[in-house]
C-alpha cells in the first residue's frame, strides 16, 4: 500500500508492542478523547489505513472510520459482525461536530458506513469450503431467531437483520468490553496503578471466598512468550497474558475470561480466605504447568529454553 502512494499506514498484530490504546487513538481520535491537532501537539500521526488481525475486532470505539475491508472469512458470522460492528456503531453529536469543524471535506461522508468483504474465487470454494461454512451458520441463526435467508457477506445480505438480535452491534456493551473499559477506569482513579501492578512479584498467590457456592477452584494468570516478527526471536513482549481456572473436583480447566471474571473480581474491601492444603496447591500448579506445556507451548512450537511465566495465582475456596 505505501508503494502505491498510500500514506499513514500502520499495522497491528499480537505481536506489535506499542500500546493499542496509542494505536487506537491515533486512528479513531475523535471518538477516543483526542483530536488530530492534538496527535500533532504530541508529535504523532494521525493514521489514516490501519491493517490488523482480530485482536482489534471486539472492545473498540473506531467510529472515525468509515470504511471496513475483511480479506479474510472467519467462520462464526458473528465475529464478521463484530467487526463491522467496532466501525458501524451509534455516532455522539457533538463529536461528529467537532470531526466536521476539524474536516470539513468530510461533511458529506460522515455516518456512511462501508464494508467490503474478499471471497475465495468461485473456483476454490470446493476446497476452502469457508463461504459454505459461513452461509451454514448464518443460516442457522438466521432460522434460529426467525429471519431466515438473511447473511451479510454479499451487497445482497441483510445486515441489518442480523444486527437486530445481537445488540452488541448497535452499541450495547459486551462483557468482554465491560472488562476492559473497568481496566480503564481503575487506570483513570489511581494514576500510580500500573506502577504498582508491575512492581508485583511473579508468582504472587492469594485466597478468596468463590462466589459460586460449591465449587472450590485455583486461578492462574500466565504470560506466554511469543516470537517477534521482526527480530524472529522469542521474547515476553511479543507474548499476551493468558487466564486460566481449574475446578478442584472435576478437574476441568477453563480459558475464556468472561467466565473467570466472576470468580475473581474483588474490591480493596475483599477478605482473604484459604483452606486448600499446600499439598494441593502443588499438585494443581504441576497439572497447570503441564496443561500450558501440552496446549499454548506445543502448539507454537516454542523452541527449548523458552518459557511461559506464572505471574499470579489465587485459591476460591
Amino acid at each position: 500500500m505505501k508503494d502505491s502512494g498510500f500514506k499513514n499506514v500502520y499495522e497491528v498484530d499480537s505481536s506489535n508492542q506499542k500500546d493499542r490504546g496509542e494505536i487506537i487513538k491515533c486512528f479513531s481520535p475523535y471518538y477516543n478523547d483526542s483530536t488530530t491537532s492534538e496527535l500533532e501537539s504530541l508529535g504523532e500521526k494521525e493514521t489514516r489505513i490501519l491493517i490488523s488481525t482480530d485482536v482489534l475486532s471486539e472492545g473498540l470505539n473506531l467510529q472515525d472510520a468509515m470504511f471496513l475491508i475483511n480479506y479474510d472469512l472467519h467462520w462464526n458470522p458473528v465475529r464478521l459482525m463484530q467487526r463491522i460492528g467496532r466501525v458501524d456503531r451509534r455516532l455522539d453529536k457533538d463529536t461528529e461536530e467537532n470531526i466536521i469543524k476539524d474536516h470539513p471535506e468530510q461533511k458529506e461522508v460522515r455516518g456512511k458506513i462501508q464494508y467490503w468483504n474478499f471471497l475465495p474465487p468461485e473456483e476454490l470454494n470446493h476446497i476452502l469450503s469457508l463461504y459454505q461454512k459461513v452461509t451454514n451458520k448464518t443460516l442457522k441463526i438466521s432460522k434460529t431467531f426467525g429471519i431466515e435467508g438473511k447473511k451479510l457477506l454479499t451487497p445482497e445480505d441483510d445486515y441489518e437483520a442480523l444486527k437486530e438480535f445481537n445488540q452488541g452491534y448497535e452499541g450495547t456493551v459486551t462483557l468482554l468490553e465491560k472488562m476492559r473499559l473497568e481496566y480503564q477506569d481503575l487506570l483513570k482513579q489511581d494514576e500510580e496503578l500500573i506502577q504498582k501492578l508491575n512492581g508485583l512479584p511473579l508468582k504472587i498467590f492469594s485466597g478468596k471466598l468463590n462466589p459460586e457456592k460449591d465449587v472450590k477452584a485455583v486461578f492462574f494468570c500466565y504470560l506466554l512468550p511469543a516470537k517477534d516478527v521482526s527480530s524472529g526471536e522469542w521474547t515476553d513482549e511479543a507474548g499476551f497474558t493468558r487466564w486460566y481456572l481449574y475446578d478442584v473436583d472435576t478437574k476441568k480447566i477453563v480459558d475464556e475470561p468472561t467466565e473467570i471474571l466472576n470468580c475473581v473480581k474483588c474490591n480493596k474491601k475483599t477478605a482473604i480466605k484459604r483452606s486448600f492444603t499446600e499439598e494441593l496447591l502443588k499438585d494443581i500448579r504441576i497439572k497447570m504447568d503441564e496443561h500450558v506445556t501440552k496446549t499454548y507451548m506445543r502448539s507454537v512450537q516454542a523452541p527449548q529454553g523458552v518459557e511461559f511465566k506464572l505471574k499470579a495465582w489465587m485459591e476460591l475456596s
